[in-house]
């Protein structure tokens, strides 16, 4: 950029100062009103020290900054002043006022403590000695400070900024109005509002910043949940796809093998039996996509991943390997044992196998017990332990098989219940329906496994 067109463009900002600052004093005025003209009602925050503060104190600390003040203007007056202290003690008790009102509206307190502050100057102006600190005592300061802190626990950082200079605005004024010279006590105001007001806003911004934290955790453990459940439920997608894509084989294969063993099929029969045939091998291609984006992210090997979907053949096995680890394990039947759909078989070999799991890292010591009962719709599975005979140690795991075993219910349109038994157990009964519908998908879970 040459020389020349930097001096253009230097010389065009500073043309355009001047009517940006021309827009900022026009829009000062709506701003201000805007920020400060509202009788709004805001109570104190909820914060730990300020649980300690009743409003009865705030009263007692208003009235004592009351009695400063007055005492300070009944010092002794000039020469021909006559002593009239009413109309002094009326502005001095609504400005303690105002400092009650902060409690629950600032705003309106700010306004009643600097129009206070305002009158009250003026009235007192040629009635004290030039020791006396002026434009405000130390009484007035005190509760004017008061005022300002409470005002900025509750507001955002400009509008207390706004507040504390119309403040030393009125401050300026009064003095510069005085009819005589005083003792300044204005840089002394201006150090203790500042300082109220930083303060205040400093508060302010930890509390809002620690209720955004707090906001943000509960986002985050809502994630969590929603994003364990969405990963219980593709693990329960991926072994179902291996019984879908079983009977679909099986389909195939029946559909291939069917005209063989019919005596003179006609032609549809065989054209009828071909297109069930294709139909379940693209069935079964559509169904290996699927697994291959479910499994995309799945860190099994791949003999645990083609392996047989386990069913209740195989509970004695998982028994045995559970007394293996020394948990003393009964198995009680009822009912006629018959084969079951194979998600039934799955969901209930699963529930089975996560809530031995959970009494193996849970409670040690403990004996548990396993029950299925045969229904004439349905299963139901229980797995009750005794109490722990000593601490369990800490789980390493995510916690989240009881979301799992409520998944694998839901999925049946069953319904699962756990919870501690009298003796200092804990139960889980699933009951699992073999007729019911593919129920609509739960909402989300956040239980985590018993303690």
């Amino acid at each position: 950029m040459t020389g020349d067109k930097v001096a253009d463009r230097l010389a065009g900002g500073l043309r355009a100062l001047p009517r940006t600052v021309g827009e900022a004093l026009r829009a000062m005025p709506g701003i201000l009103r805007e920020d400060l003209w509202t009788v709004a009602r805001d109570p104190l925050p909820r914060m730990r020290w300020l649980g300690r503060l009743p409003h009865g104190h705030v009263v007692l600390l208003a009235v004592l900054m009351a009695w400063l003040s007055m005492a300070q203007f009944q010092e002794p007056a000039r020469p021909g002043t006559a002593q009239d202290p009413l109309p002094i003690l009326w502005f001095v008790v609504l400005e303690a006022l105002a400092v009650q009102l902060a409690l629950t509206r600032p705003i309106p307190a700010w306004w009643l403590s600097t129009a206070m502050l305002a009158v009250t100057a003026p009235a007192v102006d040629d009635r004290v000695p030039a020791y006396v600190l002026y434009p405000w005592n130390y009484g007035q300061i005190a509760l004017h400070t008061a005022v300002l802190f409470l005002l900025a626990l509750r507001v955002r950082p400009r509008i207390a900024a706004e507040a504390l200079i119309l403040t030393l605005l009125v401050g300026a004024v009064t003095s510069a109005l005085a009819s005589q010279p005083h003792d300044d006590g204005l840089d002394d105001a201006i150090t203790v509002f500042t300082t109220a007001v930083v303060v205040g806003a400093a508060l302010r911004g930890r509390r809002v910043a620690r209720t955004r934290l707090v906001e943000q955790e509960e986002l985050t453990a809502e994630e969590r949940a929603r994003r364990t459940l969405l990963e219980e439920r593709n693990r329960i997608a991926r072994e179902l796809h291996d019984v879908v894509a079983h009977h679909m084989s099986v389909i195939s294969i029946q559909a291939q093998v069917a005209p063989h063993l019919a005596e003179n099929p006609s032609d549809e029969l065989k054209e009828n039996l071909a297109g069930i045939r294709q139909n379940a091998v693209e069935a079964l291609a559509e169904l290996r996509r699927v697994l291959g984006v479910l499994r995309s992210e799945d860190a099994l090997a791949d003999g645990a991943r083609h392996a047989p979907q386990p069913t209740l053949d195989r509970l004695d096995e998982l028994v045995g390997t559970v007394r293996g680890t020394g948990i003393a394990i009964l198995t009680d039947v009822t009912g006629e044992r018959r084969a079951l759909p194979p998600g039934v078989e799955l969901s209930a070999f699963r529930i089975v196998q996560e809530a031995l799991s959970n009494v193996m890292r849970h409670a040690p010591g403990a004996e548990a017990r396993v029950e299925l009962g045969y229904r004439r719709h349905g299963l139901t599975v229980r797995v009750v332990n005794t109490a722990p005979d000593r601490p369990a140690p800490p789980s390493p795991g995510a916690g989240h098989g009881l979301l799992g075993m409520r998944e694998r219910a839901g999925m049946l349109g069953g319904e699962l219940t756990t919870g501690p038994t009298p003796d200092g157990g804990y139960e889980v009964i699933a009951v699992l329906p073999t007729d019911h519908p593919a129920p609509s998908a739960a909402a989300p879970e956040t239980a985590e496994d018993p303690v």
